[in-house]
């Protein structure tokens, strides 16, 4: 063999073998890109959750109450009936006979039925702390927990907080009780699995399991909406119950439920943990929860008075009243302000802005950024301490206006108005201390009828500017007209109810 030829067969295998070496390092390396990402994407399902099951179980209890007269709780039985399982077509027959037997003997007085309440909780403390919802024990005589061994203990409410919808449990116990811990609600994901347990229908402890179908649920049940929704069945019964995620902490507290039949269809709503122990926290320490206040009233910013407000689009909360006294009049805020921002986090609509107001440490001093006039105005506001029955400040009275001419038509947006007079404030029954001028005619089929006004409301302000004459408000129109606006803001009462409502200027382009 020549060397020419050698150096061919040499290289020719050094080339060969060095394209084999390149497909099994390229082959590796795109198996290695294809896998590497679905651990972050993904956690398995597990096998089984059963494991988990076994260990969460023994901490989660049954809560049946005593109620004097019929109401409230979960599931009701009431002595002298027939206990029938639960939505049996049985059940409201006999309640309605039982109820007629009552009724034919008017001379002796009904006597006070007793009726009992299922739920659920679980134990947060060895020493016996328990967490259940607020509507599972509210107005209960009598609170009995069961626990998982099928022993049973007297309960004391140490505290509860209807807005959250979360209380706090004690039980006396001579030994040690098994318990769980709380997770952090605001790190799960769409699409995590959970698992609910629970005491559904009375049957006792029940494990059902699911995925977290979505977040930050506002279902208008109360201020502070920020559910956790899932499609793990929760029924009748399941309130108070916890929601674990894989690690076994509790994540949520189950409510709720959205069905048509009162059964599971697949749509519950749980109260995040960090909601939960924030307001557990203030219990044990003040015996009732605290939450920011601002002492305002707000509303809704629609398309239309956005428009009327100058403003590119809708957003934050409309001002519609100032409590005096309250952090929000020391400010300087003013009803038809605009809130766009509170404490650095932005208020994309109105329901946003009591859950950061409520969620803000009392007594620290923040930032809000409103808007009035087109212009953006940020100050200072030392936050408060929201009050359950906050006293009103009483206004002063202002002296009757005298007439200033008759009713005038305001065409433009299909209204009658006059000045107030004390023989109108006397027939609409309307206050000394209200300014403004009086509807005392609205056109038929018109956008404000349509918008509710009527005879009998006042105009208070046009464009965030007081009125007291038909003149003034005609003015204020006019203004919006050559500003370009195609609708005007009013600011409207009827009786103590306030409000700001945008009206399309008929003729704004003429």
């Amino acid at each position: 063999m020549s060397e020419m030829e050698l150096t061919k067969r040499v290289g020719g295998g050094v080339r060969s073998a060095a394209r084999t070496w390149v497909r099994a390092v390229g082959a590796m390396a795109f198996a290695a890109i294809i896998a590497a990402p679905l651990p972050a994407l993904a956690r398995g399902a597990p096998e089984s959750f059963a494991d988990l099951a076994e260990k969460l179980l023994p901490a989660v209890v049954n809560i049946a109450t005593t109620h004097d007269e019929a109401g409230g709780g979960e599931d009701q039985l009431i002595p002298g009936l027939p206990q029938l399982p639960p939505g049996s077509p049985f059940e409201e027959f006999f309640k309605d006979y039982f109820d007629r037997m009552q009724n034919q003997n008017p001379a002796q007085p009904a006597p006070k039925r007793k009726t009992r309440s299922l739920g659920s909780g679980f134990i947060i403390d060895p020493h016996g702390l328990i967490v259940t919802n607020n509507h599972v024990i509210d107005e209960a005589t009598e609170i009995i927990v069961s626990f998982h061994d099928g022993h049973e203990l007297p309960a004391k409410l140490i505290g509860r907080d209807a807005k959250s919808d979360v209380a706090l449990l004690q039980v006396e116990s001579k030994t040690d009780l098994p318990f769980v811990e709380f997770g952090e609600a605001n790190k799960a994901r769409v699409g995590d699995w959970v698992l609910a347990i629970g005491n559904p229908f009375g049957l006792g402890g029940t494990v059902t399991a699911g995925i977290i179908s979505a977040g930050g649920r506002d279902i208008n049940a109360g201020p502070y909406d920020n559910f956790i929704q899932t499609d793990a069945s929760i029924n009748r019964g399941n309130s108070g119950g916890p929601m674990f995620n894989m690690d076994g902490k509790v994540i949520g507290v189950n409510s709720m439920i959205f069905s048509p039949s009162g059964g599971s269809v697949g749509i519950g709503f749980a109260i995040p943990s960090d909601t939960v122990q924030a307001v557990i926290k203030d219990i044990q320490k003040y015996g009732h929860a605290r939450r920011g206040w601002l002492g305002v009233t707000i509303q809704h910013v629609t398309d239309d008075i956005a428009e009327s407000l100058g403003m590119d689009h809708a957003m934050g909360a409309l001002v519609q009243g100032v409590q005096a006294g309250s952090p929000a009049a020391d400010t300087g805020i003013e009803a038809g302000d605009v809130i766009v921002s509170f404490d650095g986090k932005p208020v994309e609509e109105m329901r946003r802005l009591p859950r950061i107001v409520a969620e803000t440490e009392i007594g620290k001093s923040v930032n809000v950024e409103f808007i009035r006039g087109g212009k953006h105005i940020t100050k200072k506001v030392k936050v408060g301490e929201m009050q359950d029955e906050t006293k009103q400040a009483a206004a002063k009275p202002q002296p009757d206006q005298k007439p200033t001419g008759p009713a005038k038509e305001m065409k433009t947006l299909g209204l009658t108005v006059t000045a107030l007079t004390p023989q109108l404030r006397e027939k609409y029954g309307i206050g000394d201390d209200v300014k403004g001028v009086l509807v005392v005619g609205v056109a038929n089929g018109g956008e404000a009828a349509d918008k509710g006004i009527q005879p009998g409301v006042v105009i208070e302000a046009v464009t965030q500017k007081p009125v007291n004459t038909p003149d003034e408000l005609r003015q204020g129109v006019e203004s919006a007209k050559k500003s370009g606006r195609q609708s005007v803001l009013l600011q409207v009462r009827l009786g103590d109810r306030k409000r700001f409502l945008a009206l399309k200027i008929d003729d704004a382009k003429k």
